[in-house]
């Protein structure tokens, strides 16, 4: 694979949505203003005035980006996959191989699950979990379950099954080392991502009585089958950054599609609008609503419905920091559609590149666990909590290097980090010094081996031009139902699959 036009950086040491139907006052933007940069004479990382972190679900990065040029993806020679995970119903082994499928099953992917798929750094064991996992699951989002009667977790997708994802990476940059912060599920993900852990807490308002919980930090009400209908909401009672950001008076909105599916039917379209099919986020991918914080600061109205961002992005309303939830339709989370979720991203960039705030912003788009699939780079150990599997992620900005690949040690801590460096002036979520003592294990966004996403930026270079997408590509993915695009091609492959 070749390296010509990509360089090479190191790592520096340094379910529901939320039951909280907005009124439309509280639905027009966002509660508070910002502190972000004015932009006249902002420069470096002060000249991303928005940062829009797109949360996708279940794909690790060999089944997404495996034969990228120039990316550390799965091994081969002559196009033929060299690595082989053992099959124990069949004592023989399974290669890597194209699966153009729409729908994918996946394979199970608890702490358990990830350190059995790690396997001591042997990155043996996804076919033995997939087959071990849980059939016929009602809640899709169960992390015990496989969602296919045989195990796909050895396929990889091609170029032209996600031709818009590997658009993104060709002209903007691809991170060939984001691996999730946490090696379990989606809900301790989640958490992690707004606030750097994810704990167990026996009273409100008491970060010293919270616990660290990697599997099971207490799951929000109406989570599907994952949760007792009568069990107690959860206490989150520990620091997230929303807390760091309402003191700075820093706006951010958290985007859940919530009783209408975003529904892309005309390729032309900027952004895909609701259709009302009773669509909800997951609970477990929205759970800001019950951090103590938030509630306490009355930040419970910028959680809002994702018809909302499609708004604020053609206004140039955009808070300075944008967390956008899928429904499970489109998620990707085995078993819904590949193509649904490429057609869900795209109409949110699509419509950031169409609005005033363009110029300004910083598209940190991910999948927030591996999701069973395989993948082939063993994660580094930081700390009892991850890094878990890595997972695909993309940098799409005026600002980001064209073409360039990262090969930086990354997590979604890395995303905190950008956003505390940009508009809190570097303060952590530490403590030590936030106010709000708790026992975290350690303050993930100064751990040495994580890189720095400002490497992924040219802030000297004139802003790039937008990249609009059809949001219904013609693909090669098979078993699309009418209403996406597929190719003639669509059940062919080869032994050259980009």
């Amino acid at each position: 694979m070749g390296m010509s036009r990509h360089r090479v950086v190191r790592s520096r040491s340094s379910a529901v949505a939320v039951a909280v139907l907005l009124p439309a006052a509280a639905l027009a933007g966002c509660s508070s203003g910002s502190s972000t940069p004015s932009g006249a004479g902002a420069s470096g990382i002060h000249k991303i005035r928005h940062v829009v972190v797109i949360m996708q679900e279940n794909r690790s990065f060999d089944t997404y980006f495996g034969t990228y040029p120039g990316a550390e993806g799965i091994p081969m020679t002559n196009g033929v996959p060299t690595v082989c995970v053992p099959d124990p119903q069949t004592n023989q082994c399974v290669r890597p191989f194209p699966d153009h499928a729409d729908v994918n099953g996946g394979g199970p992917h608890s702490k358990t699950n990830a350190t059995a798929d790690i396997d001591g750094g042997k990155m043996d064991g996804f076919v033995r979990q997939a087959q071990a996992g849980r059939k016929g699951c009602l809640d899709f989002t169960n992390p015990a379950c496989t969602n296919s009667s045989q195990p796909d977790v050895m396929g990889y997708h091609t170029a032209a099954d996600i031709p818009n994802y590997w658009a993104y990476a060709n002209n903007f940059v691809l991170q060939d080392h984001m691996f999730e912060p946490n090696a379990s599920w989606s809900l301790p993900e989640h958490l992690f991502q707004v606030s750097e852990w994810s704990a167990a807490c026996t009273q409100h308002d008491n970060p010293s009585s919270c616990v660290n919980a990697l599997d099971n930090p207490g799951t929000p009400p109406a989570a599907g089958n994952l949760r007792p209908s009568n069990a107690p909401a959860p206490i989150y009672a520990w620091t997230d950054l929303t807390y760091l950001m309402h003191k700075d008076n820093v706006s951010w909105g958290y985007y859940v599609v919530a009783g209408t599916e975003p529904d892309c039917e005309n390729d032309a379209a900027v952004s895909c609008g609701p259709v009302r099919q009773n669509a909800v986020t997951p609970g477990i991918w929205n759970p800001l609503p019950y951090f103590d914080t938030v509630k306490a600061d009355g930040q419970l109205g910028n959680i809002q419905s994702v018809d909302n961002f499609y708004s604020a992005a053609s206004k140039g309303n955009l808070p300075a920091v944008s967390w956008v939830a899928p429904s499970g339709t489109v998620s990707e989370h085995p078993p819904n559609r590949v193509s649904a979720g490429q057609s869900f991203v795209t109409s949110l960039v699509n419509a950031v590149m169409h609005g005033p705030d363009w110029s300004s912003t910083a598209i940190f788009l991910a999948w927030d666990d591996w999701g069973g699939f395989y993948d082939q780079v063993a994660p580094p150990n930081v700390d009892q909590n991850g890094y878990g599997l890595r997972v695909p992620g993309i940098v799409i900005s005026p600002y980001a290097r064209k073409g360039y690949v990262d090969h930086q040690t990354l997590s979604f801590d890395a995303y905190d980090q950008f956003i505390e460096d940009d508009f809190l002036h570097g303060q952590r979520l530490d403590p030590r010094t936030d106010g709000r003592p708790d026992p975290r294990p350690d303050v993930r966004e100064d751990v040495k081996v994580l890189g720095d996403l400002t490497a992924d930026f040219d802030f000297g270079q004139q802003p790039r031009p937008t990249q609009v997408l059809p949001v219904h590509p013609t693909t090669t993915l098979t078993g699309t139902p009418s209403g996406g695009r597929r190719g003639a091609g669509a059940t062919t492959t080869t032994t050259d699959e980009r």
